[in-house]
């Protein structure tokens, strides 16, 4: 496993696993591929260690890296994370999807505007259906018809949105109920309307580089086709920006050009 908030990440959105999900690749990459998608999240994808793991050499499980970004399976950059005391840090990201993703959905990604499309299909019934259905087996007074329990489901499912578990919702509905119960579904109506949990606050757009599989120089997604800036791919890779300073040493060099401007002044003012 990799440092906490490191290794690899899993996309959302991806269909369910089969036996040919990685049947496009070559057998290598294929190979390489199946071991990565099983692997759980936060797990170390480096190069270092799974040579240790796999049965190939660093550089060619450097190429297959880059070939599975290329074919939309990996993407590799950074992302800004907030801490509970208020401030920012970026992190490395490893992030995998088991479906290929084209550029314009790991754009979209990137963002936090990933698109819905059509890879999972809904359930017959919703989860909030099921739940509304089950009541009148678990306590007879609340027993619905299939056109109550549809008509009600859509409250319930804000509840859901709003954060609230089955349980929660359950035990909203169940607790405390009158005797008789003379309208089942009137009263859960009332119960989902009046007890409904509060909006859950609107969650911050995440803040994601993506960076070239080759020379790993950051840029916007739409300068990265295929996991791969430009240069790379025309057989001229740009020059790799230096690395950034520890901050330790940052506030150290800030600190001594503070001082040499003091010591600065104080020679023009005895001068």
């Amino acid at each position: 496993m990799a440092k906490p908030g490191y290794g690899k990440r899993s996309a959302p959105g991806q269909q369910a696993r089969t036996a040919h999900d990685f049947a496009h690749l070559p057998p290598r990459e294929a190979a390489i591929a199946a071991y990565l998608d099983r692997l759980p999240d936060a797990a170390d994808i480096s190069v270092k260690t799974l040579a240790k793991q796999l049965p190939y050499g660093q550089c060619a499980l450097g190429t297959a890296l880059n070939r599975l970004q290329e074919a939309g399976h990996l993407r590799r950059g950074r992302e800004k994370l907030a801490a509970d005391s208020g401030s920012t840090h970026w992190i490395t990201r490893s992030w995998w999807s088991r479906t290929a993703r084209d550029d314009d959905w790991w754009a979209a990604f990137t963002r936090g505007d990933v698109p819905e499309g059509t890879e999972h299909r809904p359930p017959t019934r919703s989860r909030a259906h099921i739940l509304l259905a089950a009541l009148g087996r678990e306590t007879p007074s609340l027993s619905l018809s299939a056109a109550e329990c549809a008509a009600l489901a859509p409250l319930a499912e804000l509840w859901f949105a709003r954060g609230a578990t089955e349980e929660v919702v359950r035990h909203a509905l169940t607790s405390g109920l009158p005797t008789p119960v003379h309208h089942p579904a009137a009263l859960l109506r009332r119960r989902l309307t009046d007890k409904m949990p509060p909006e859950l606050p609107l969650p911050q757009a995440p803040h994601r580089i993506l960076g070239c599989a080759e020379c790993r120089v950051p840029g916007p997604p739409e300068t990265l086709p295929g996991g791969f800036c430009r240069g790379c791919r025309d057989g001229y890779a740009p020059t790799r920006p230096a690395s950034l300073l520890p901050a330790p040493e940052i506030h150290a060099r800030a600190n001594e050009i503070r001082a040499a401007m003091s010591l600065k002044r104080e020679e023009g003012t005895y001068a």
